[in-house]
């Protein structure tokens, strides 16, 4: 049975979150071309850190690789979150996106009975057939008070199946909807960003070293790249394939091509062949 979406309750979720919770600031918008974009300006004029802003409808919003994401109101999530983490270093501020990665997956297995997986960096997957419903982009930001990150995550939620076009890169999208699973969109929205809060206080606490709070390890349990054959395609260029056999502690891909040569990768498209073991 269709959901019928409903905009969310900014109020409610500046309550939670804000009044009572982790965020400085939260402001949900009817519409604009893309959250990050808006936060990236705030963030040059000084906005604060743990800074929120969501959007009922997204109009030009931009994942990795410079795609285009469109959705029609209040059926998915479109936020961004501002971030100013000074005490850790900036080597480490890669980590950031699977940090929210691992937050969104979590949640989707605490609220849903939908298998989950982390296609490397951070592409949601659903479903067994492992087809993306989100994906989240990390752009960073030169600010009078050092760099800053915006963190956008985009999430179908209320999306049927046939509401859903051909992902980007070949990958069928989906949605929790198309998956079996309804959810309360604010209820899931807050759920994420407390998540994510919880994971990203911690990660600052250490530094931003994922081996000494656990991430890496909880990282790997979600990534459904690890044993898998892998094509790594860089925008241009020869791409690289072989066998994903693991994360580094700066967040990068190994990938053992067939010399048996182990390769980092640190920002690429990768595409799923097929399981290592086949």
């Amino acid at each position: 049975m269709r959901t019928t979406p409903t905009p969310l309750n900014a109020d409610k979720l500046r309550d939670r979150l804000v009044g009572n919770g982790p965020y400085s600031a939260l402001d949900v918008v009817p519409v604009t071309g893309s959250t990050n974009t808006d936060l990236v300006a705030e963030a040059a004029g000084g906005a604060a850190d743990r800074t929120v802003l969501i959007a009922e409808e997204q109009q030009a919003g931009r994942g990795r690789m410079q795609r285009s994401w469109v959705s029609p109101p209040c059926y998915g999530l479109h936020m961004s979150i501002l971030l100013r983490p000074v005490v850790v270093a900036q080597s480490a501020l890669s980590w950031l996106p699977l940090v929210a990665g691992v937050a969104l997956a979590e949640t989707v297995r605490e609220t849903t009975e939908v298998a989950v997986g982390l296609k490397w960096p951070n592409d949601l997957l659903l479903g067994e057939s492992r087809h993306k419903a989100a994906g989240i982009l990390a752009e960073g930001v030169s600010t009078l008070d050092g760099m800053a990150i915006v963190l956008g995550i985009g999430v179908n939620v209320h999306h049927e199946a046939g509401d859903l076009p051909t992902g980007a890169g070949g990958l069928p999208a989906t949605s929790l909807a198309a998956e079996g699973a309804q959810v309360d969109r604010e209820e899931f929205a807050a759920r994420i960003l407390e998540s994510f809060a919880d994971l990203e206080r911690s990660w600052r606490e250490y530094g931003g070293i994922p081996g000494a709070d656990g991430l890496l390890e909880r990282y790997q349990r979600l990534c459904a790249t690890l044993g898998q054959q892998v094509r790594v395609e860089f925008g241009g260029g020869e791409p690289l394939s072989g066998t994903a056999t693991g994360i580094d502690a700066s967040g990068r891909l190994n990938v053992r091509t067939a010399t048996g040569r182990s390769t980092p990768v640190s920002a690429g498209d990768v595409v799923h062949v097929r399981p290592a073991s086949e």
